[in-house]
């Protein structure tokens, strides 16, 4: 296996994790966001308050999109086991 294919590998699996994780990172920054914006009107300034609405955006996000990311990491095993014979050869 040559260093190029290692690199290759390495940054599929890396993009590959991005992609995955985009939904839940993107909706609990928008949740996180939204917080903040209502903590600083009100003056409230409860760490439970920011904290429990960003597990539960996290959460139903999972719940949403967990099939969608299920495939995609099978998709990409797949793809790993198939092209296997030509990374080692």
């Amino acid at each position: 296996m040559s260093g190029d294919t290692i690199i290759n590998l390495s940054q599929n699996a890396l993009l590959m994790v991005l992609v995955i994780s985009a939904p839940m990172l993107g909706l609990g920054l928008i949740v996180g966001l939204l917080v903040s914006i209502f903590q600083a009107t009100t003056s409230i300034q409860e760490q439970t308050l920011a904290f429990i609405p960003k597990i539960i955006a996290v959460f139903i996000s999972i719940l949403i999109f967990g099939p969608w990311m299920l495939t995609m990491m099978v998709d990409y095993m797949v793809r790993i086991f198939i092209n296997l014979p030509n990374y080692i050869g």
